[in-house]
């Protein structure tokens, strides 16, 4: 009897530790509150690269989400990934604001930041950004400073600081 108890217990903690990976997966994953996407006005991004940005990501404006990335595709004319983000109605967006794709930490999700602009017309629905920044590709950045190593090592003319003449002897 009292191995039956035991195998009850265990199954329990089991289904409870189930349970508490999939309420962390929710969260992680940012799935578990989308009611701010249904709500609000849709305004049109288009930037040359949006890194990993994904549909249902957070569009953030100093720090605080005001709505959700909606829609991504390619505008087959211009080639430059369009992102329809989706802002709650509560926020109200001047017509020259900017976008960018941005990510939280080092290695975080990305997102898009809002800054605000200084017109006193607020963007309608169907609007589009007129200023974007593209996401930073990190392989990007680290190939350009590899490069850059690589270059600075031989400059200098084989070691001699500043191309001045080699001492004569000792």
């Amino acid at each position: 009897m009292q191995s039956r108890a035991v195998e009850l217990l265990v199954g329990f903690f089991v289904c409870l530790g189930i349970a508490a990976i999939f309420i962390l997966t929710m969260r992680v994953s940012n799935l578990a509150d989308t009611s701010d996407v249904q709500q609000g006005y849709t305004v049109v991004a288009a930037f040359d690269n949006i890194g990993g940005l994904k549909v249902g990501a957070p569009v953030n404006m100093a720090g605080v989400r005001i709505g959700r990335v909606a829609d991504i595709t390619l505008n087959q004319e211009t080639f430059r990934a369009e992102a329809k983000l989706r802002v709650s109605e509560q926020y109200k967006l001047p017509k020259d604001s900017d976008a960018a794709v941005l990510t939280s930490g080092l290695l975080g999700e990305q997102y898009v930041g809002v800054g605000p602009g200084g017109s006193l017309k607020n963007m309608q629905d169907g609007d589009e950004f007129i200023i974007t920044q593209s996401a930073v590709v990190l392989e990007n950045l680290i190939g350009q400073f590899m490069t850059s190593m690589g270059a600075g090592g031989d400059a200098g003319g084989g070691g001699n600081a500043g191309g001045l003449p080699a001492p004569d002897g000792p």
